[in-house]
C-alpha cells in the first residue's frame, strides 16, 4: 500500500516525548515537529471541539453507563464502564455483580484470575452527565471471591463486621483528606521552582489567595462541584499548610456509608487530576527535605451519647481506649506515617499518645466548643492521607466500643 502522506504519531507520557514517522518523511517535518514537542508532557492534544461533539450525542432511552469503582490491592481506586437498562439502577440490590481480572490489580493470581465486583452504593456520574430524566452512575463496590469470600484487601468487609451491631451508636464520622499536587514530572510541586524550593516558608499558602500562593484551586473547586453533583457529602474545601497541597473535607456520615463516600471522592479526584494534566499523591510526607508539613485524614468522631449532655465524659473515656490501643491503631493509619508523626508540624510522635483541647500537636484533639458545651466530638489526628477509610473508621468504631480503659492525662499545651 502506498502513503500519499506521511503519517505522523505524537504518544506523550509523564517522563518524555516520542515521535514516530516514516524514515523518509523525518527531514521533512523536522520543523513541524519542534512545535509540536514541547516541555510539557502528557497533555492531551485533542481538540475541545471535537470531544464536545461526541459528548453532545444522547444516550439512548432507557438505558445508562454504570461506572463500576473498587479499591486495589495498593489501595488505589480502579473502574470499568458496562451499558445497563436504567431500572438495574434503582438500588445496589438491583445491580448486577461483575467481575475483573485480578491478576492485573495485585489481587488474584494469574492460574484463577477471576474477583468479583459486589455494588455497595450508588453515586451520580459527574463526568456523564446528561440531559434527560436519568442519571448514569458511579457504583461503590467491594471485592469477593468466585466462592463469595471477601479478599484479604476487601477491608470494607472488615469495617463492616466492626459497625455490625452497632447501628444504634449512630456514629458519625467526618474526614478531612489533604493530599498534594505536583506537575506530571512527579517531582515538582504546584508553585515550586523546578528542582528547587519555595522562597517563602509555608505560613502565607494556608487557606490562602493571590496567585503566589495558592496553587490548584481551580482543581480543589472542580473536584469539589462534581462530588456535590455526585451526592458525595462534602462539606467543605482549603489550601493547606504546603505549597501545592490542599484539602476536602467529607461529612459527617454515618457508619460505614463514611468510607464509601471518601472512596469515591477520592476517584472523583484523580479523575479531576485526569483531565487537568496534574499528578496527585497522597503520600503523607511527599517532600521531606525542609520545613513542611506533611498531609493527613483526620478523623473526626462523634456517637449519640457523645452528642448528648454529658457526651464529654463519654469523649474522654473513648479517648483513653484509642490510647490503650495506639500501636494497633498506628498499624492501620496508613503507609509512611512515621515520616508524618515526628511530633513537629502540627502532629504528636508516632511512639507516644497524647490528648489535649485544641491541641493539633496531641493524637487526638478535643475542640474547645465540644468542652464549652460539654458534648460534641473529637478529632482523631493521626491517619495519614493515604489511609483506608474503612480500616480507620472500623478501628475507631472496633476500639471505643471495647472495654473500659485507664484513665489518661490530658496534654499540657506547653508540652506539645
Amino acid at each position: 500500500m502506498k502513503f500519499t502522506t506521511a503519517l505522523l504519531f505524537v504518544a506523550t507520557t509523564s517522563q518524555q516525548v516520542f515521535a514516530f514517522a516514516p524514515a523518509n518523511t523525518a527531514s521533512r517535518h523536522s520543523t513541524s515537529l519542534n512545535s509540536v514537542l514541547t516541555k510539557t508532557t502528557g497533555r492531551s492534544s485533542l481538540d475541545p471541539a471535537v470531544i464536545a461533539r461526541y459528548d453532545a450525542l444522547p444516550f439512548p432511552a432507557d438505558t445508562i453507563l454504570a461506572e463500576y469503582v473498587w479499591v486495589d490491592a495498593a489501595g488505589n481506586t480502579r473502574s470499568k464502564t458496562r451499558t445497563l437498562p436504567a431500572a438495574k439502577a434503582e438500588s445496589v440490590e438491583t445491580l448486577p455483580k461483575w467481575n475483573f481480572d485480578g491478576s492485573s490489580t495485585g489481587q488474584a493470581p494469574g492460574d484463577d484470575s477471576e474477583v468479583i465486583l459486589r455494588p455497595c452504593r450508588i453515586f451520580k456520574d459527574p463526568f456523564r452527565p446528561r440531559s434527560d430524566e436519568l442519571d448514569n452512575i458511579l457504583v461503590m463496590c467491594d471485592t469477593w471471591t468466585p466462592a463469595g469470600e471477601p479478599l484479604p484487601t476487601n477491608s470494607r468487609a472488615i469495617a463492616e463486621k466492626a459497625f455490625a451491631g452497632n447501628e444504634d451508636q449512630e456514629t458519625w464520622f467526618g474526614l478531612e483528606q489533604e493530599f498534594t499536587l505536583f506537575n506530571l514530572d512527579e517531582r515538582t510541586p504546584l508553585g515550586w521552582p523546578e528542582g528547587g524550593m519555595p522562597s517563602r516558608p509555608q505560613g502565607p499558602y494556608y487557606c490562602s489567595v493571590g496567585p503566589e500562593n495558592n496553587f490548584g484551586r481551580a482543581i480543589t473547586d472542580a473536584m469539589y462541584k462534581a462530588c456535590l453533583y455526585a451526592g458525595i457529602s462534602i462539606s467543605g474545601v482549603n489550601g493547606e499548610v504546603m505549597p501545592g497541597q490542599q484539602e476536602y473535607q467529607v461529612g459527617p456520615c454515618v457508619g460505614i456509608d463514611a468510607g464509601d463516600q471518601l472512596m469515591m471522592s477520592r476517584y472523583i479526584l484523580m479523575r479531576v487530576c485526569e483531565d487537568f494534566q496534574v499528578y496527585c499523591t497522597l503520600h503523607p510526607k511527599p517532600i521531606v527535605e525542609g520545613d513542611w508539613n506533611g498531609a493527613g485524614m483526620h478523623t473526626n468522631v462523634s456517637t449519640k451519647q457523645m452528642r448528648e449532655e454529658g457526651g464529654l465524659e463519654v469523649i474522654k473515656k473513648a479517648i483513653y481506649k484509642l490510647g490503650e490501643k495506639h500501636a494497633e491503631h498506628i498499624a492501620v493509619y496508613g503507609e509512611g506515617n512515621e515520616l508524618r508523626l515526628t511530633g513537629k508540624h502540627e502532629t504528636a510522635s508516632i511512639e507516644r499518645f497524647s490528648y489535649g483541647v485544641a491541641n493539633r500537636g496531641a493524637s487526638v484533639r478535643i475542640g474547645r466548643d465540644t468542652v464549652a458545651e460539654g458534648k460534641g466530638y473529637f478529632e482523631d489526628r493521626r491517619p495519614s492521607s493515604n489511609a483506608d477509610p474503612y480500616l480507620v473508621t472500623g478501628k475507631i468504631m472496633s476500639t471505643i466500643m471495647g472495654p473500659e480503659a485507664k484513665e489518661i492525662a490530658p496534654l499540657d499545651k506547653a508540652e506539645a
